[in-house]
């Protein structure tokens, strides 16, 4: 695999039984890479072990006042500093690229777990956490792939260079031979506590970072109310927690490098002690003595690959770990069966809501939560009526949460569709939509009928005083607002201006059944009755559901639905409904149980529109 082949056509099916199998899954996908560095890796660690030889070579060659074999070691060098030259860059750009392909494999699957679930991905695993996944998370995974074949590399060569001194002079390489498996394995007993350490730094500083987004989300609240020292004094406690965590894991890390350092060096003043002292007594060639010297010098270059490994592994469990924890979510939805997109009927057969075919159905629910919640179950396939995690953490022999019935469009379950022609037969426009970096062409080049025009959605939108804006911001001569760049999440826009620009671009898509979660929630009164226009005309013939309280809306609509506790109570038209339904009355004009008893024992709400009926309220409370 090269970086210029990705992305992956299919990252593939990933083992999320637990966060080390979830790793060794990723190092078997990518074999081949991790051959073609090891084997690079070889080249370059045995080329570095091949200079003491040649060195010794060139020593002894000197002693013996050798002009030929001195000759020879010399070419001997010039080759091997080819060699390791040629080995070091491979091994370098073929581990960057184990590293990058990894990444990016465990960014696809994030991507499609998150294309997947939606908006349940946010209600089991909070949202920080799969920002952190696909962020940091994702590094030190790649780190641990891309160390995995450096560190087989090492080991191979470790193991060929203590044969080849055994080989060589046995009196001196038996000593290396033997300490070396000691120095490797020294600091094993260190790194459980030196993982844990880590463990714990990482822990409190994602809460620590969780803290610090939740205060700069609400600072101005929190200004507001005086709250700013509180919060500011919680942050300081947990910054100072994390930077005791990680004072603690710094330590014992510096340990660990501190015995790979130590250990090596008494292991070098014993070989140079015992060396010398054969020399002297004339067992071996001085020649031999640097040789073996030099080889093992170079041979603590390999060693540092085991503390890499170490820190690679502890630092990337944790974060496959978190991975995993995303990655086995699931929804519990049956195998398409219908190849056929429906029409007809949205009807919810939990709530008993039904928006008729061609129909504009407004929706009036006295919890927002709750219509956000029947919002999501109209646009997808049902989640479980008690939602649980589905990970291998859960114990076993737990009952599986119940399914809620799935909801119907012209009679077949939208469950029996796949996940993609559900979403584009029923499409929803959540409360709070986002719009993507880019311009507004682009945002409007979204997959559709084509039956809706980008000029056409604009206008039914309201959107010609955000044409404006954009124009003037335009850097083109021509001052075309659809080459305008809009910038992340539309922030160059005001709340109302974002509001009707993805409005419009929800009203392109031109899906069979519209669901729209308070459109106009952001616009001033005038604004509002002009979208609730242009959406009806533009929509005229096609079933479309709206969420909200506003009389303007309501009263444009041909089919009002309230929803109270989970169940449709009444049904109506907007005037009906406010003649007839305390209830309903109390949602949409806030009025309090004094004055709706008022009211409708004087009858003076009969033959009032819904407009007329708020100004009328607003009279009596301002006389009271």
């Amino acid at each position: 695999m090269h970086i210029r082949d990705l992305p992956y056509s299919d990252p593939g099916d990933p083992d999320v039984r637990s966060g080390p199998r979830f790793l060794l899954w990723l190092g078997r996908n990518q074999i081949r890479g991790q051959l073609k560095s090891l084997s690079w890796g070889l080249l370059h660690q045995c080329s570095v072990a091949g200079l003491p030889l040649a060195v010794g070579f060139a020593v002894q060659a000197v002693v013996d006042r050798s002009g030929s074999r001195l000759a020879l070691a010399g070419g001997l060098i010039a080759v091997l500093g080819v060699l390791i030259a040629v080995g070091d860059t491979m091994l370098h750009r073929t581990a960057v690229t184990n590293w990058i392909t990894a990444a990016a494999r465990v960014q696809q699957l994030l991507a499609r777990k998150t294309a997947e679930l939606g908006s349940a991905l946010t209600r089991r695993v909070a949202a920080g956490e799969v920002v952190a996944v696909s962020t940091g998370d994702v590094e030190k995974i790649g780190w641990f792939v891309e160390a995995l074949s450096r560190f087989a590399a090492a080991a191979a060569a470790l193991v060929l260079i203590c044969v080849g001194l055994v080989v060589y002079l046995p009196s001196l390489g038996a000593l290396v031979a033997l300490a070396m498996p000691l120095l490797a394995l020294a600091v094993l007993p260190l790194l459980p506590r030196a993982t844990r350490r880590a463990d714990l730094q990482r822990e409190k500083a994602g809460k620590a970072t969780e803290l610090a987004s939740d205060t700069v989300a609400g600072l101005r609240v929190l200004r507001g109310i005086g709250g700013e020292e509180l919060f500011l004094g919680r942050y300081r406690r947990a910054s100072q927690e994390v930077r005791r965590a990680a004072v603690r894991s710094a330590q014992m890390w510096s340990l660990i490098s501190a015995i790979q350092v130590l250990l090596p060096g008494v292991l070098l003043i014993s070989l140079v002690v015992y060396g010398a002292t054969l020399a002297r007594e004339g067992r071996i060639e001085v020649g031999q003595l640097v040789t073996v010297y030099s080889a093992a010098t170079l041979m603590l270059f390999p060693l540092r690959h085991f503390e890499e490994i170490a820190m690679a592994y502890s630092f990337s469990r944790p974060s496959a770990k978190r991975a995993v924890r995303v990655l086995s979510l699931h929804r519990t939805v049956e195998p398409s069966t219908v190849d056929v997109m429906p029409s007809g009927d949205l009807y919810d057969p939990v709530t008993g809501l039904m928006a008729p075919a061609g129909r504009f159905t407004a929706v009036v629910c006295g919890d927002p939560d709750e219509a956000g919640r029947l919002a999501e179950r109209l646009g997808g396939h049902a989640e479980p009526a008690a939602e649980q995690d589905t990970t291998d953490d859960a114990p076993e022999g737990s009952p599986s949460p119940e399914k809620n019935p799935s909801v119907l469009l012209g009679g077949v379950p939208l469950d029996e569709l796949s996940l993609a022609s559900a979403r584009t037969a029923v499409l929803v426009q959540d409360k709070d939509p986002v719009l993507l970096s880019g311009t507004l062409r682009e945002l409007l080049d979204v997959p559709s009928s084509g039956q809706v025009t980008a000029e056409e959605a604009l206008a039914a939108a309201q959107c010609g005083d955000v044409l404006d804006a954009l124009a003037q911001a335009s850097v083109t001569r021509d001052g075309d607002p659809m080459t305008t760049r809009i910038t992340e999440r539309g922030r160059s826009l005001s709340g109302g201006q974002r509001q009707r620009l993805a409005l419009a671009r929800s009203l392109v898509t031109d899906p069979e059944a519209l669901v729209l979660d308070e459109p106009t929630s952001a616009v001033d009164s005038h604004t509002e009755a002009r979208v609730a226009a242009g959406i009806k005309a533009l929509r005229q013939g096609r079933t479309t559901v709206a969420f909200a309280s506003s009389p303007l809306l309501l009263d444009l609509a041909d089919r009002v639905v309230l929803v109270h506790r989970g169940t449709v109570t009444a049904v109506g038209t907007h005037r009906e409904l406010l003649h007839t339904e305390p209830q309903y009355r109390a949602v949409v004009t806030r009025e309090t149980d004094d004055e709706i008893a008022a009211l409708t024992a004087s009858d003076e709400i009969d033959g009032i529109s819904g407009i007329k009926a708020i100004e009328e309220i607003e009279g009596i409370e301002e006389r009271a």
